[in-house]
């Protein structure tokens, strides 16, 4: 049971933003839930959103609204009970309201961080950019004299590094959503060697309220999450790099890797389709964050950085839609690939017929990830496919193969340099925070 007294006076740092929206409404809707049970009727809860950008306050209000009202839907006989003294509630649809009204009176949308000054938790949404948050922290540690705990949701950022540099002295914990956090089932908590046992059981209890599916990370840069994907994005880089001095162009090479990963690798999105959808600019800074702490490895890409000098940087539109990258998208279809030599997007009709006819023979009867996520074990059908794959002598079956050896040695890196605890952890998180249908570590590419 999660602690009720540490919820009734909380912080959202970056609260508008694409991951501190999904946090806030996570957050207002257990502080409701917390603040309508018999024990605390009567207690004041208050949730203060804090942003600097009015207009996305503005719309943050109402993204809790909306979920509010279809959570409310969705459980009208608990909230029945809930309300059963009041009289004035008849129909669901007073009821419904009336819930939504009360999650929204929690929150206090606000532009300072003084208004931090008094509140027991601090969930940190800011950017990935270290000096920042320990900037956030360092003010609110100024005003606050209640030494909150706070849960950063930093994807790579050692968290040892803010406790210390913020001197939180053990009352900090990486608490790791997954985009978008209202829908994505995974969190990675990341203690320090000081976090308070209160405060790692407190993100325990937490995550399992929100009904996450929870993975421990050590406290290295990168974590489980962009420990794996960093490394994979950059073996693809290196692959175009290959095949282009193979006698590729640049750009088949990213549209045959991207493929390849895909479609062959069974995965929801090829490798350069999942960096459009995190960002460009987003990947290289997390790279440029990971990068001295593993100084044995080049984690750099001048691909990605060629790609921000020409002004591509992929990400989202504030409504969910993807921005140009790597590739350029109608509809949320890939119609086209960058070409870096000429600055255009190049016609991906034009460059499936050369990826089809430089790696024929293409696998026929590839199993779809559509198709296998929809399965209750695809194991079976996993292997007899990359069993087939195996098999195969054309260029595009071992590009295949060397992919997944590599994303398995990837993640076994992870585990025996002391970033994930087990095996079974990072194919846990490729599985649920990545959608992929099986682990890396399997005995597919053995």
């Amino acid at each position: 049971m999660i602690s009720g007294e540490k919820l009734r006076n909380v912080a959202v740092l970056g609260a508008a933003g694409k991951m501190g929206s999904g946090i806030t409404m996570l957050t207002a809707l257990e502080m409701a839930a917390q603040s309508l049970l018999p024990e605390n009727v009567g207690q004041s809860y208050i949730l203060y959103a804090i942003d600097v950008n009015n207009e996305n306050l503005a719309g943050l209000l109402r993204y809790i609204e909306n979920q509010a009202s279809k959570y409310a839907e969705k459980n009208t006989v608990y909230l029945r009970k809930v309300y059963e003294d009041r009289a004035d509630l008849v129909e669901n649809e007073e009821i419904i309201r009336e819930y939504v009204k009360h999650t929204l009176s929690i929150i206090r949308p606000v532009n300072r961080i003084e208004n931090a000054a008094e509140v027991n938790l601090v969930f940190e949404a800011a950017s990935e950019n270290p000096d920042l948050k320990i900037d956030l922290f360092r003010q609110i540690e100024k005003v606050n004299p209640s030494k909150p705990w706070y849960l950063t949701n930093t994807s790579s950022i050692p968290i040892s590094r803010l406790e210390k540099e913020a001197g939180l002295a053990g009352r900090i914990i990486g608490f790791h959503f997954y985009n978008p956090p209202a829908v994505q089932k995974l969190i990675e908590i990341i203690p320090t060697h000081s976090t308070s046992e209160d405060l790692r059981q407190f993100a325990l209890d937490l995550a399992r309220t929100l009904k996450k599916v929870i993975v421990f990370s050590n406290d290295k840069a990168g974590f489980i999450g962009n420990g794996h994907f960093m490394r994979d994005i950059l073996f693809a880089t290196g692959k175009v790099a290959q095949l282009a001095e193979e006698g590729l162009s640049e750009t088949q090479a990213i549209y045959i890797l991207n493929k390849v990963s895909h479609e062959l690798l069974v995965r929801p999105m090829g490798i350069f389709q999942l960096v459009d959808y995190v960002g460009i600019d987003v990947c290289q800074y997390i790279m440029q964050v990971m990068a001295p702490y593993y100084p044995e490895e080049r984690l750099h890409s001048s691909l990605l950085d060629r790609m921000l000098d020409a002004g591509v940087k992929g990400g989202q539109y504030p409504d969910g839609s993807q921005k140009d990258g790597f590739f350029k998208y109608e509809k949320g279809k890939i119609v086209g690939v960058y070409d870096l030599s000429t600055k255009t997007y190049i016609d991906v009709n034009l460059l499936d017929a050369h990826a089809r006819e430089w790696g024929k023979p293409w696998p026929e009867g590839v199993l779809q990830w559509k198709v296998a996520v929809k399965m209750g074990n695809p194991y079976e059908a996993l292997a007899q496919y990359f069993s087939g794959l195996k098999g195969m002598v054309s260029k595009s079956a071992k590009l295949a193969m060397e992919y997944g050896k590599a994303s398995a040695e990837i993640a076994i890196k992870l585990v025996n340099t002391g970033v994930a605890l087990s095996e079974e952890d990072v194919n846990t998180v490729l599985r649920t925070g990545f959608y992929h249908v099986y682990g890396p570590v399997n005995s597919f590419f053995e």
